[in-house]
């Protein structure tokens, strides 16, 4: 008899056992993310003039990739800004960057090599565009740019395109009308502070640390643009993307003292190919919303990255990868 219970006890325990042992597998298969593994592999990402946002926001983005994805490697690579970026991708000599929407759109309309393969995986932050002057100087308007010395960014930099079409809207011709000389921000503020050039532009996110720096160093500020918009988008497709936008009183406190400053803004997009892998695409997009107060933290404007738009690409179509992104995340 105790016998036969013993066996009872044992059968029934391995029955248990067998039932604990299915519960477990279940409850694994619904926590952990199988079959979905991690992206693996290198991808290379042009990011912009050194010091500028866009490397800033190119080394934070691989660290922080680097957590969300440990297999992947990415590399960065210098360049002159969104011209040069958008080329890069298209053609193959990078995987990913980033791009101000009016330097896309231009690539596209002259039809540059390997245009239709560009895709966007977000939105992401403004760039406002400055110009930069001493405090003392005569140069109120862009206008009064009118035979001076002038940094108008650097060959294939979203900042030279900026420039030759806000100076358009000025009634200004960059060759003619003016000394242009082809400094970006790497180099321009310091040859306003030694009085070799008379003003710069700039388009960057705010604010730009070495337009900070060069306001605590002398006395400078910024030429308003905001009566240019119209203008401006009488100049085609390629100038719709210009938006008449207000620098706040507290983005260079030294420059500004307390008063805001009417411009212009453009959208910067995170931009790649329909060659991308959708797996790493995903995953990219991902940690660009999710390290956003991360980011912000050292790029404040970062911090307007927003999910909500950052799927508004225009004008180009949303990567597959990060289409599937936006869809996980959809209330």
């Amino acid at each position: 008899m105790f016998a036969a219970l013993s066996h009872l006890t044992r059968r029934r325990a391995l029955q248990g056992s067998a039932a604990g042992l299915v519960v477990f597998g279940l409850l694994l298969w619904w926590l952990l993310p199988v079959g979905d593994e991690s992206p693996k592999g290198q991808m290379s990402f042009s990011t912009g003039v050194k010091g500028a946002v866009y490397e800033t926001y190119g080394n934070l983005l691989r660290s922080a990739a680097a957590k969300d994805m440990p297999d992947v490697t990415i590399d960065l690579l210098n360049s002159q800004g969104s011209q040069q970026n958008v080329q890069r991708v298209a053609t193959g000599k990078a995987d990913f960057t980033i791009a101000a929407a009016d330097a896309v759109e231009k690539y596209r309309l002259d039809g540059g090599p390997g245009a239709d393969r560009l895709r966007g995986c977000a939105r992401l932050y403004d760039d406002y565009v400055h110009i930069v002057v001493r405090r003392s100087s005569d140069i109120m308007s862009a206008r009064d740019l009118r035979g001076k010395k002038v940094a108008v960014g650097q060959p294939r930099s979203g900042v030279q395109l900026i420039a030759d079409r806000v100076l358009q809207a000025a009634g200004l011709d960059l060759k003619k009308d003016l000394t242009a000389l082809p400094a970006g921000i790497d180099t321009a503020p310091e040859l306003l502070r030694r009085g070799k050039i008379d003003a710069f532009f700039w388009s960057g996110g705010l604010p730009t640390t070495s337009v900070q720096k060069l306001s605590e160093r002398m006395s400078i500020r910024l030429v308003p643009l905001g009566d240019l918009v119209d203008a401006l988008h009488r100049q085609g497709r390629e100038s719709r993307y210009y938006r008449a936008a207000v620098m706040p009183a507290d983005a260079y406190p030294e420059a500004q003292q307390n008063a805001s400053v009417r411009t212009l803004a453009v959208a910067n997009l995170l931009v790649t190919t329909n060659r991308a892998d959708p797996k790493l695409t995903e995953g990219l997009t991902r940690t660009v919303i999710d390290s956003r107060d991360r980011i912000g933290a050292r790029v404040h404007a970062a911090q307007l990255v927003d999910l909500r738009t950052a799927l508004y690409t225009h004008p180009l179509a949303l990567h597959e990868g990060a289409r599937r992104y936006y869809r996980s995340v959809k209330p």
